[in-house]
């Protein structure tokens, strides 16, 4: 891997970007449902539109540290797309980001339901049916494709405002609202509330985001096979590569 961010600062970006991105869904869930209590539809007008905004600025703000990806999936295909051209995370990296993501998905969680007073509990809110696994499958699939193809036709730069818009459209476009990421959907099981998911739903959803994360690699090595070259540019350049002060560099180097 190329980026030059030592790893315990990248880990404490994934950390805090996943915590705080369950903390957006299930904080705006609660207070949509607080605000319009006898209307579902608008309590998922208000917590999409908070999620999508929230997920844009986590990507501005962590982005540049580790590549926000505050996602198992994300950080699979990176790892899968980039290991044979050298780019991407390393398995160490992989297995450690993906602890770390899941450990801030509950945190993030337990910090929600602190601020709206509400009491930690286990979510029973079932949401498993066969329609929902597969908008999980289109839902992982999708966002996986996007982070990628924006990375490898150099549009990098618009991953907070396209994946903000992604996930906020597909909170209305699948069955599953789009959960689309593993420790999401772990950490959501923490909260009884609006965003919350029963235990019992969690293996097939994530087992349906496994699906879709292996579409989701399909598809971009079909539309772009070289895409793993631009791995260490996903979500967001990170590391030396979001560092202007490096890019300077480089253009005075006389060996570049």
């Amino acid at each position: 891997m190329t980026t030059s961010t030592a790893l315990p600062r990248r880990l404490l970006a994934e950390f805090l970007g996943s915590a705080m991105l369950v903390t957006v869904v299930v904080g705006s869930g609660i207070a949509a449902q607080s605000l319009s209590p006898q209307d579902v539809g608008l309590q998922l007008l208000e917590n999409s539109i908070a999620t999508a905004l929230g997920l844009a600025v986590l990507i501005l703000l962590f982005g540049p540290v580790s590549g926000a990806h505050f996602n198992p999936l994300v950080s699979a295909a990176d790892w899968f797309l980039g290991r044979r051209s050298g780019h991407g995370l390393r398995p160490a990296e992989l297995g450690a980001y993906t602890v770390t993501q899941v450990l801030g998905a509950v945190c993030g969680a337990l910090l929600a339901n602190a601020m709206f007073g509400v009491g930690t509990a286990i979510s029973s809110t079932d949401r498993m049916t066969v329609g929902h696994g597969i908008g999980e499958v289109v839902a992982s699939a999708g966002l996986v494709a996007l982070v990628f193809a924006l990375a490898r036709t150099g549009r990098a730069a618009l991953a907070a405002p396209a994946v903000g818009a992604y996930i906020g459209a597909a909170y209305w476009f699948t069955s599953s609202t789009s959960f689309a990421n593993p420790a999401v959907t772990l950490g959501r099981v923490f909260t009884d509330t609006f965003a919350g998911i029963a235990p019992g739903s969690v293996p097939g959803f994530v087992v349906a985001q496994l699906l879709g994360l292996a579409v989701g690699v399909g598809v971009t090595l079909a539309l772009y096979p070289d895409a793993g070259d631009s791995a260490d540019d996903v979500v967001v350049p990170h590391g030396q590569h979001a560092d202007p002060r490096t890019d300077r560099a480089a253009a005075h180097d006389p060996g570049h």
